[in-house]
């Protein structure tokens, strides 16, 4: 079937439909299936057979920009005195574990992704049998409405055949992985860096190429919200809940704040499962109250807005401590900048594949949304933008993709109305439906690693997937 464009778009979604996610996604989660499928498994890969021989990393969790947090099974005898070569192949090691982690991820995402093109491949063979056989016994009206939607589905042949490739390149450069581990777990015991140099070249052709396939496949723009999926009813009027954005798929901690302001009081429950009935958690209680709703979990530690001050705090669950506190320059607190529901909401930080945000607006630019990119070590501002889009009117907001959604209100009928691309400095107003079931939404955010929006709305939690709008380029294409 040939396609006369030279550029095909495509709608894709990882977890496609409501439906499709309740199946399969949700009891992953829940923890009612007890298997996991190759393509999203993790997997631990030992450079080294002991402790006592050499350094033993463990993937553990995977970051937005597709670099890989690691845990380190430290040698009785450290390699720390040893010459600089070690280091150097030390450090080749560790990048090619962030290779590994990477494409586990990009693998679970191409999987879903092609799984959800093919249904649709299946839809667009039944539509064009149906076209076979519809000589007569349809009204024009209708059989022109058949034709219509076969031509809709049209590109999708070309967008299945590009998927197919892309999983083919996904299973060799695994293969490469694996080669190049075993090469420098071989260097390692010869205690050489014999080959050091082709090896480095290898390592970092793999990470350009893996950094492409995560550019074309990782991100989208935003063309729909789904229905809301209710996980719970539970707490007040306000509040926030969420998962760590950058742990492995296997860890599916909930972390629970009930309340907009003075709180300091997290529940951690240990699965999803577990924060639906309502079992199995501890308490955290944070040294310092929180306001507003816009926290935020990333990789263990809970990034929050110190009531009555502008300041950003990073609490580090597993160690129950604060491990750095800034103040954000100019930002406005204490209900002076908030959405339009109000509730101490100036500062909102979010995540997404590029990293941690903060939304907030100041005095000097009259009241607008800023943008800020902050370090997530020191909470630095890296960079700021003004979208220009004045937050009072703004219900709430999200990250996808370097890209700002703001709705237009917190109450029933609201919609993604607005979207701000940090990346050209650019804006456009939108039109996205955005079903408010509760009618107050205190809380929005999404998650990079499910591809789903969390929110707060009126004392229930609830769960929205998102479709993105991917370009695939065929054969042909500049």
């Amino acid at each position: 079937m040939s396609v006369p464009l030279l550029k095909i778009g495509a709608v894709l979604s990882t977890m496609a439909m409501v439906t499709n996610w309740m199946s399969q996604t949700l009891p992953s989660l829940v923890g009612l299936n007890g298997t996991v499928s190759r393509a999203g498994a993790s997997e631990k890969i030992t450079l080294f057979q002991s402790p006592e021989e050499g350094w033993q990393l463990y993937t553990s969790a995977q970051a937005p920009d597709g670099k890989c947090i690691c845990t380190a099974v430290i040698p009785a005898q450290s390699t720390c005195s040893r010459d600089g070569r070690s280091q150097e192949l030390r450090q080749l090691m560790e990048k090619v574990q962030n290779v590994s982690q990477s494409m586990e991820v990009l693998e679970l995402r191409t999987y879903r992704d092609l799984q959800y093109v093919r249904s649709m491949e299946t839809l667009m063979r039944s539509l064009d049998a149906r076209l076979r056989v519809a000589d007569g016994s349809l009204s024009a009206k209708s059989f022109q409405e058949l034709k219509d939607r076969m031509t809709e589905l049209l590109p999708l042949s070309s967008v299945l055949e590009q998927y197919k490739a892309d999983t083919r390149t996904i299973v060799r450069l695994r293969e490469e992985v694996r080669n190049l581990s075993s090469s420098l777990a071989a260097i390692q015991e010869e205690m050489g860096a014999y080959g050091y140099e082709d090896l480095q070249q290898r390592v970092m052709a793999l990470e350009a190429r893996l950094h492409a396939c995560a550019q074309k496949l990782g991100c989208g723009k935003l063309t729909g919200v789904s229905n809301p999926i209710t996980i719970r009813a539970m707490g007040s009027r306000f509040g926030s809940w969420m998962t760590d954005t950058m742990a492995p798929s296997t860890d599916s901690r909930v972390w629970y704040m009930d309340g907009y302001y003075k709180g300091r009081r997290v529940l951690e429950f240990r699965t999803l499962g577990d924060f639906i009935k309502g079992q199995n958690f501890i308490q955290h209680l944070l040294p310092q109250p929180w306001a507003g709703t816009g926290h935020v979990v990333y990789n263990g530690s809970l990034f929050y807005n110190k009531y009555q001050s502008n300041v950003v705090v990073k609490y580090h669950f597993r160690s129950r401590s604060v491990l750095v506190q800034r103040s954000l320059p100019g930002a406005g607190y204490n209900n002076t900048f908030p959405y339009s529901w109000g509730g101490f909401s100036d500062m909102d930080f979010m995540v997404d594949e590029s990293g941690l945000w903060a939304v907030y607006t100041t005095n000097q630019n009259a009241g607008n949304i800023v943008v800020s990119r902050l370090d997530p070590h020191t909470l630095e501002v890296l960079r700021s933008w003004d979208t220009g889009y004045p937050k009072r009117s703004a219900g709430e907001a999200f990250m996808i993709c370097g890209v700002l959604y703001v709705t237009n209100s917190h109450l029933a009928g609201a919609k993604v109305y607005f979207a701000y691309f940090t990346n050209t400095s650019s804006y456009e107003y939108t039109d996205v439906p955005f079903h408010n079931q509760y009618s107050h939404i205190s809380m929005l955010d999404y998650n990079p690693r499910e591809r789903a929006l969390y929110t707060w709305n009126n004392g229930h939690q609830v769960l929205y997937n998102v479709t993105l709008f991917h370009v695939i380029s065929t054969a042909g294409d500049p």
